[in-house]
This record gives structure tokens, C-alpha cells and sequence, in this order.
């Protein structure tokens, strides 16, 4: 029974961790431009493109320069912070 009480506290604990790691942000912050992708092509196309379809092509045309400037910026700011 004492274990039952301890619990929803642990999950908490957990949630929060995994909402502040560094991975989910990075996660979110990806996320997010793919969903604005998916608006600017869907506006483009005149229709939903749909999710998968905005994911796939912004993997092959924007991934890897958006990765690149976000590790820049995440140095500019770790020596900013020194």
C-alpha cells in the first residue's frame, strides 16, 4: 500500500526529468519546424499535405543545415556563458 502512494510521485519525477532533458527539447524544437514546413507546403500545395509527407521532405531538403545551426548557436551560447 505504501508503494501505491510513492508511485504518482516517482512518474512525476520521471515526467519531469524527460521534459527537461536536453534530447526532448531538441525533439520539440524538431517538431516544430517540421509542422511549420507542412503549413508553408500545404499553402503551397493548396491542400493538407499531411504530416508524414512534410516530415520526409523536410528531412531531405532542411535537416541537416537546421542541425548544423543549432549546434552553432547552442556553442555561441556556451561561450557566451563562459
Amino acid at each position: 500500500m505504501e508503494n501505491s502512494r510513492l508511485m504518482p510521485s516517482v512518474r512525476e519525477d520521471r515526467s519531469h526529468f524527460v521534459k527537461n532533458s536536453v534530447l526532448y527539447k531538441e525533439f520539440l524544437a524538431e517538431r516544430e519546424e517540421i509542422l511549420k514546413h507542412k503549413w508553408i507546403e500545404s499553402e503551397k500545395a493548396g491542400t493538407d499535405i499531411g504530416f508524414e509527407k512534410a516530415l520526409l521532405d523536410w528531412i531531405v531538403k532542411h535537416r541537416s543545415n537546421w542541425r548544423d545551426r543549432r549546434i552553432k548557436e547552442a556553442r555561441t551560447e556556451t561561450k557566451v556563458a563562459s
